[in-house]
């Protein structure tokens, strides 16, 4: 009979670990992570057990570990997992599903329809739209840019499919000068060369500025912004999607954290019009404190994105709506269970009150910095606050010394051209006792920057 005891000392580390993360360092010491040098031993002839595998996890794997899941990180935007969701997790890992189709799974399928139409409710978007659950949102747009090409290309009537790329009609993408590396990553995969794109001028604040917007046709990819990934500055959607929509081009909206303020009353203006695009890609590992491994990628025309996904086969066919036949995965975890059990167990009014409380936080960080006499940068719209103090060495500085408390992790930025520092504050546990605790270290760090 398999012995499955070193599970239940595996959720016991496990459950250690998680309540003792305020206690950790955010970023491990040199200690730990020399510590990681006994993973370093060859392949073993003879199978060790599994008990003794997973106390070197937890031995030497669980020092040098970033405490990302604990409210005193604020280097990215990462949520930490919530309880509810990490407890699905725990099950859906052991019943290690396939989840391509209802033939592989009944369970994940009807799971992750429930999840998509939740989404799709949630940020009031086409109940219609086609939903892929993926790795990230570089594979979600990947998925949904090349529905985009494929879908211009047809009105075009080129067959992409058939014909492929030699000899097609051009197609011609705009984005923001303030674009995340990741969509260009994805643009550079498909093929649009980096010298072909065109950048649309951003305002001070890092939005498009619709004044100075290039000239958009039916050829046309734009892609926005909802939630810009130093400011959290949102692009004027109502202002733009209407001559976009006119010109007949194809607009993606890059929404990764940005666009769940539309479940929050007193955020959602900052996503008005979003709702008009083609196609979104937003993720639930981050501000939705999903785990990681959880993005959604969104296609309003669903045929656009079900015919450019499709992977079925004579051994293996299934519905247009099978994430399989969504995505860029065909093997793949059921992503979306996650999904489904955070937006089941916050509810509308759950995912609001955090999202509200977050962006407060950091309106609350922004002014404790200014006290202290640094300069924040942006308008602190939502949750993310950019500042700098007087020069680059001081603030490069500053950021040093703060992470060598080991109480804090934010990392550095440029933001117009100038060294900065990053705050996001996305964590579900973040109290105003730790944001306050975050504070006044910044504080202090401040002054003995200041002071030599």
């Amino acid at each position: 009979m398999t012995d499955f005891t070193y599970l239940e000392d595996a959720e016991r580390r496990a459950r250690r670990y998680l309540q003792t993360l305020g206690e950790r360092r955010v970023f491990p010491d040199q200690a730990a992570l020399d510590g990681l040098a006994r993973f370093d031993e060859p392949l073993p002839d003879d199978g060790r057990p599994g008990s003794e595998t997973v106390a070197l996890l937890d031995e030497a794997g669980s020092p040098a570990t970033v405490a990302s899941n604990g409210p005193n990180y604020y280097g990215f935007v990462i949520g930490g997992t919530l309880p509810q969701v990490l407890a699905a997790e725990r099950l859906t890992s052991a019943w290690d599903q396939c989840a391509s189709s209802f033939a592989n799974s009944p369970a994940a399928h009807k799971i992750e329809q429930r999840a998509a139409e939740w989404v799709l409710d949630a940020l009031g978007l086409p109940g219609d739209s086609g939903v892929t659950f993926g790795t990230t949102s570089t594979a979600c747009g990947m998925a949904c840019l090349t529905a985009a090409r494929r879908e211009l290309l047809a009105r075009q009537g080129w067959d992409f499919d058939a014909q492929g790329l030699a000899g097609a009609p051009g197609i011609r993408v705009v984005v923001s000068e303030a674009a995340h590396v990741t969509l260009l990553k994805v643009l550079r995969v498909l093929g649009f060369g980096l010298d072909t794109i065109v950048k649309a001028p951003v305002d001070a604040f890092g939005r498009v500025d619709p004044d100075r917007l290039p000239p958009l046709d039916d050829r046309t990819i734009l892609c926005l912004q909802a939630g810009e990934v130093n400011t959290g500055e949102f692009d004027p959607f109502a202002e733009i999607l209407p001559r976009a929509r006119a010109a007949a081009a194809w607009v993606h909206v890059d929404g990764a954290f940005g666009l769940w303020t539309k479940l929050s009353p007193r955020l959602r203006h900052l996503a008005e019009g979003a709702e008009l695009a083609d196609s979104w890609t937003v993720d639930g590992h981050k501000w939705l404190n999903t785990p990681y491994d959880g993005s959604i990628g969104i296609c309003r025309k669903a045929g656009a994105l079900s015919e450019a996904m499709n992977s079925d086969a004579a051994y293996s066919s299934a519905s247009p709506d099978s994430q399989k036949n969504l995505g860029i995965e065909f093997s793949r975890r059921a992503r979306g269970i996650a999904i489904w059990a955070a937006l089941r167990s916050l509810g509308r009014r759950g995912v609001a009150e955090m999202l509200e409380r977050n962006c407060r936080q950091a309106r609350r960080l922004a002014d404790m910095l200014e006290g202290a006499g640094a300069t924040v940068l942006n308008r602190v719209v939502l949750n993310q606050v950019v500042f700098r103090l007087e020069t680059d060495d001081a603030t490069r500085a500053f950021t040093e010394r703060a992470v060598d408390t080991g109480k804090i992790w934010f990392g550095p930025t440029v933001w117009q051209g100038r060294t900065a520092c990053r705050l996001s504050v996305s964590n579900w546990q973040s109290t105003d006792e730790t944001i306050e605790a975050a504070g006044e270290l910044l504080a202090g760090v401040a002054r003995s920057v200041r002071e030599g």
